[in-house]
């Protein structure tokens, strides 16, 4: 097995690549989930000239195992939830309430975190360009796009540097351009593509979101 990307900043620098015919756009926007999402949008963000924003989004994770989606929540109280898999596990709903409820309580935390100087999040009319470090399930980005919808944007393009292929399927479906850099058949998880593939930390992304205001004041 040959890994796709050294870490998540190549990644992006890779990605942005391919997406270098939305630079210097003033409708432009680059949304990260965080919080592995962000180094890699940071990327794109730079070479495109474009803001970069976050878009919270959590996984609603199986107690005990929690890389196992049972879905997820956005903003505004989006929630997809993995209807299949749910009447799989006959999981009582007091769990999954609670999952909720735990879940809620982080998203609201990242929101104050990491957009408390950015004001609200505004895409109308605008080409939003989302981005994470990679889509095994889709159920976070499906809530991530549900949450967008609102906001009326004029064009969504979803980028990631890997994806599973049945993933890369139904997303496609749900936004106006899908770029992917690798869909393996061997997928297993998104970690396995990267040689490095630590976890992004708060002071992480507090500190891009920063670097990109700074250069956009410029």
């Amino acid at each position: 097995m040959e890994k796709k990307f050294r870490n998540r900043a190549e990644a992006g620098r890779k990605l942005a690549k391919r997406l270098l015919g939305f630079a210097n756009r003033k409708d432009v926007v680059v949304l990260a989930l965080p919080r592995g999402g962000v180094p890699v949008a940071f990327e794109i963000a730079t070479a495109l000239s474009a803001p970069l924003d976050v878009l919270v989004v959590r996984k609603l994770g199986f107690p005990g195992f929690e890389e196992l989606a049972l879905g997820a929540i956005a903003m505004g109280g989006v929630q997809v939830l993995n209807e299949e898999l749910l009447r799989y596990l006959f999981l009582p709903k007091s769990t999954l309430t609670a999952v909720v409820a735990a879940e809620t309580k982080e998203l609201g935390r990242r929101e104050a975190a990491y957009r408390k100087d950015l004001g609200s999040l505004t895409v109308k009319g605008k080409i939003v360009i989302v981005v994470d470090d990679g889509i095994a399930t889709g159920s976070t980005m499906q809530a991530a796009l549900a949450a967008l919808k609102s906001q009326e944007p004029a064009k969504v393009v979803v980028a990631v540097p890997v994806a599973a292929p049945e993933a890369d399927l139904s997303i496609r479906q749900l936004t106006d351009q899908f770029v992917c850099l690798a869909t393996p058949t061997d997928f297993e998880a998104v970690g396995k593509w990267y040689h490095n593939f630590p976890q992004t930390s708060d002071e992480e992304v507090t500190r891009l979101l920063a670097a990109t205001r700074s250069v956009a004041a410029a």
